[in-house]
């Protein structure tokens, strides 16, 4: 009997993960030199779908959008000292808002960060194919080749053990992380930017003013997106009521402060002038790297080198992602949301039947990128037209399981005592998550604005297919079968 339900409910082998471990999770899936590559334009308004933004002003955007995130790490990381779960945003909805909502929640939060990890993928084998391609003037192996590479790549991690997960996404983000904090301040001194830093952190340096400076934070949460994945990682992690929120809390500062030093950077990089950054909008970061005479502060060689770490750390994001959505995976099966076989286990403690099919829908979108063309976009790479609507996708997802847990925390963490905490916490929380959702559908044209949409959809399904399943357990599992040496971390 207890062989049979470590098979059904245990994760984790022998090895226990840590700190630097659970750490390397949230930091991981942030994706905090990706994001900053690519998603500043957006913070500064010159490709949003509204047109608005922060400007200038993008670093006190971003720095706004910290502190709503805090709050959100507040109540996550209150949240891990009651709950231990490898689904644990999940547990984290039903806890405060009931076993049907939570259901939904897990559906929608799940699909979510599968639908990232999808999106990602293909992004990654296509930027290395064209980077490699653009710098060298050779094409070594076409797209699919380097997607079916990166599909191994993850795959093997996945299933031979979470340890091996975190240690390659902390080494790659480490990396990266250091390289682009150190080019930023470079920037930030040899442009001048240094003598005039009140301009990045004043409402004057938006066009809009505040109005700007709060529509720039609309998107500066989404910088942050997977800060709370460590969660996830509980049930393998040495003494999780204390690492799991110190992970948390941890990622959200410290790399929240490396993205607002990184988007002050590129706003001074370009003397403050938004039509040159527009010019630039596509990478800004790697124009910056360039020699001069293409309007750089540096050369070739380190502009090659910044787009290998911006690949290092999408790869850890991958990582982040699949690691993440098997534990989801895994746990809703377990707790009879989703089918049995999800919840098996490998005999190196990983969610094997969780994994396979998050691996699953990776092929498939692996093979619709090169066999496809999207009408949508058509001046836009395959792979590029489907990162851009599953992760519109899945960052709606996410961002609605935000603001449900803010709202569900309300009830959910109330006998904790902190109320005055709990209060600003799920205010400053709600008002940020709410905002990126209003975000994510203003002004946002079709088929990108479908993605929410659909997301909503999910949700409502997954609400009505609740009223056909079992009560979810709240806040324990049945570990019965299990003697005290194998239960491990569990939910209390």
């Amino acid at each position: 009997m207890a062989e049979e339900m470590t098979q059904q409910a245990a994760l984790g082998g022998k090895r226990k993960l840590g700190l630097i471990d659970t750490i390397a999770q949230s930091v991981g899936l942030m994706g905090p030199v990706f994001s900053i590559a690519f998603l500043v334009p957006l913070v500064v308004g010159i490709i949003s779908a509204t047109g608005n933004g922060a400007g200038n002003a993008a670093a006190l955007s971003v720095l706004i959008a910290l502190v709503g995130v805090v709050g959100l790490g507040w109540i996550v990381a209150e949240y891990t000292r009651k709950i231990q779960a490898a689904g644990s945003l999940y547990d984290y909805v039903t806890d405060g808002l009931g076993s049907r909502i939570g259901t939904a929640a897990g559906w929608l939060y799940y699909l979510g960060m599968i639908a990232l990890g999808s999106a990602i993928l293909p992004l990654i084998g296509g930027i290395i194919h064209d980077t490699i391609q653009g710098e060298f003037n050779r094409a070594p192996l076409p797209y699919p080749v380097w997607d079916i590479l990166l599909f191994l790549l993850v795959g093997s991690i996945i299933y031979f053990g979470v340890v091996l997960s975190t240690r390659v996404q902390l080494t790659l983000a480490l990396i990266s992380v250091t390289v682009v904090l150190v080019f930023s301040i470079f920037v930030i001194v040899q442009s001048g930017g240094v003598h005039h830093i009140s301009s990045g952190f004043s409402p004057s340096g938006s066009p809009l003013h505040w109005k700007g400076v709060f529509f720039g934070v609309l998107y500066g949460v989404l910088l942050f997106t997977g800060f709370e994945t460590s969660a996830n990682l509980a049930e393998e992690t040495d003494d999780p009521r204390r690492n799991i929120p110190r992970a948390v809390l941890i990622s959200v500062v410290v790399i929240g402060l490396f993205y607002v030093v990184a988007s002050f950077s590129q706003v001074a990089g370009y003397h403050f002038n938004l039509n040159l950054l527009g010019k630039n909008a596509g990478a800004p970061l790697f124009t910056l790297a360039g020699p001069k005479a293409a309007g750089g502060y540096a050369s070739v060689g380190i502009r090659r080198l910044v787009e290998l770490v911006v690949i290092m750390d999408m790869i850890a994001v991958l990582i982040g992602c699949a690691v993440s959505a098997s534990r989801g995976v895994f746990a809703l099966a377990r707790d009879r949301r989703a089918p049995r076989p999800l919840a098996s286990v490998s005999r190196h403690g990983t969610p094997f039947g969780a994994s396979g099919f998050v691996l699953f829908v990776y092929a498939v979108v692996i093979v619709l990128v090169a066999t496809t063309t999207a009408a949508a976009l058509p001046k836009n790479p395959e792979y590029f037209s489907m990162f851009s609507w599953l992760s519109t996708f899945g960052g709606f997802a996410i961002a609605v399981i935000y603001l449900l847990i803010s709202v569900g925390a309300l009830k959910g963490l109330r006998s904790t005592g902190k109320l005055v905490q709990l209060y600003a916490a799920c205010a400053v929380g709600g008002v940020v998550t709410a905002a990126a959702i209003y975000g994510a559908i203003y002004k946002v044209t079709s088929p990108t604005v479908w993605a929410p949409y659909i997301a909503l959809i999910v949700l409502g399904v997954g609400l009505a297919a609740s009223f056909l399943m079992p009560d979810a357990p709240v806040g324990k599992a049945d570990f019965s079968g299990l003697s005290e040496a194998e239960q491990g971390p569990i939910k209390i």
